[in-house]
């Protein structure tokens, strides 16, 4: 290479200091880029290094306020009505209370009215009803034929061949499924409270034989959640039986279906099979992603997210411009109606394009906190606003994360 240099001409000399000259340029230009981004990334770090040791700023998430009386009251307090104690029940028995002598004289006492009334809300402890029914055989005197009872006179007592009526059924498969107590524990209840010892054997067979009994009406369910034009879904982390699992929730406004599943996407195929051929409510979660049907992604999820990096950055001029303007788009959407279907696709379209437009300068800048959420946005840019072009479609998911 020293040997090229040497002999080299005054003109490929000339051409090569050149391209140097360019190569300098270039890596001065990102040296300095550099050097105002770490000098954008010291400030924001010097920043949140002063919230965490105040601990107390109203900007970090989670933390009180050292002083409440500083903070800004919402609006004008709100007084409470009058007449706001507890709401009695209708007594279902009275018990009375009288002095029977006068404590001064000893004069016997009668009559007398109501002073005051005072209510006890109590339940009783009751042992179980061992109900033993009796099948009668009786002959008739003409044809001197014998007759019993069906079995079917027991339809709506017990279910099957099994000892545990209808009541008590449904008492263990609430505890288990609503009260989500162990079998060990619903024995000890029966047994403590009504003095009825059943194995957990027993228990465990009872509560198969309800889920067996509710198969038919779950299946209805699933068949009316299909056949309707929205469901909302949503998932939650459920631990059971010391394992670790999701509940999966979809819903309408008349129905309701829970499944303990894992997290993943064939879930949705299982509940919303090719049969549903609505607008499927979600939120941001990948699970949903793969549905091919029309969908609605939840922009509370987004806003609160948004409020969030407010939260975060107060200072942020460039954030909160953006935040006001994405709120302000969404509002635009909320209140826009027509009742010509063509006309709301179209005001679809413009919206799409218009958020788009806000938060195109944002996707691909390293110093923009607004950053991830406009890729969000730019990637379900169809699944933001269909609410606008179905009014029957909400803009939120609040269905399913409400559902009980």
């Amino acid at each position: 290479m020293e040997n090229d240099l040497i002999t080299a001409s005054r003109e490929t000399l000339l051409a090569l200091v050149g391209e140097q000259q360019k190569t300098i340029a270039q890596l001065e230009a990102i040296v300095a880029q550099s050097q105002a981004t770490i000098s954008e990334l010291q400030k924001r770090i010097a920043v949140l290094e002063q919230r965490l040791t105040t601990r107390g700023g109203p900007g970090m998430p989670g933390n009180k306020p050292t002083d409440l009386k500083t903070l800004p009251r919402k609006g004008k307090h709100k007084k409470r009505p009058h007449g706001f104690s507890r709401s009695r029940m209708t007594p279902t028995e009275y018990v009375d209370h009288a002095v029977d002598t006068c404590p001064e004289c000893g004069t016997h006492l009668c009559g007398g009215w109501v002073q005051r009334t005072r209510e006890v809300l109590e339940i009783p402890v009751q042992p179980v009803r061992v109900i033993e029914h009796q099948f009668i055989a009786r002959e008739c005197p003409l044809c001197r034929k014998q007759w019993m009872p069906k079995k079917d006179v027991l339809e709506g007592v017990v279910v099957g061949q099994q000892r545990v009526g209808i009541n008590l059924m449904s008492l263990i498969a609430t505890l288990r499924e609503e009260g989500r107590l162990p079998f060990e524990k619903i024995q000890w209840y029966l047994e403590t409270l009504h003095q009825l010892h059943l194995s957990v054997g027993e228990l465990v067979d009872v509560v198969h034989r309800t889920a067996a009994r509710a198969k038919q009406a779950v299946e209805q369910i699933r068949d009316r959640i299909r056949a309707s034009p929205v469901v909302h879904a949503d998932e939650t982390g459920w631990r059971q039986d010391g394992k670790n699992g999701y509940v999966w929730t979809f819903s309408t406004p008349t129905e309701r279906c829970f499944l303990r599943r894992g997290r993943q996407k064939e879930v949705v195929d299982e509940v919303l099979d090719e049969s549903f051929s609505g607008v499927l409510v979600s939120d941001f979660y990948a699970g949903y992603h793969h549905y091919p049907g029309l969908h609605q992604r939840c922009w509370a999820h987004l806003l609160r997210d948004a409020h969030a990096l407010r939260d975060v950055y107060p200072d942020d001029a460039g954030l909160g411009n953006w935040s006001d303007a994405v709120y302000t788009l969404y509002q635009e959407a909320k209140a826009f109606a027509a009742p010509d279907e063509r006309v709301r696709e179209h005001k679809r379209l413009e919206l799409e394009e218009r958020l788009l437009k806000v938060c195109r300068p944002f996707v691909d800048d390293p110093l923009a906190v607004q950053a991830k959420l406009c890729r969000r946005i730019r990637r379900f840019i169809r699944e933001l606003l269909v609410f606008v072009q179905y009014p029957e479609v909400p803009s939120e998911n609040n269905a399913a994360e409400r559902s009980p």
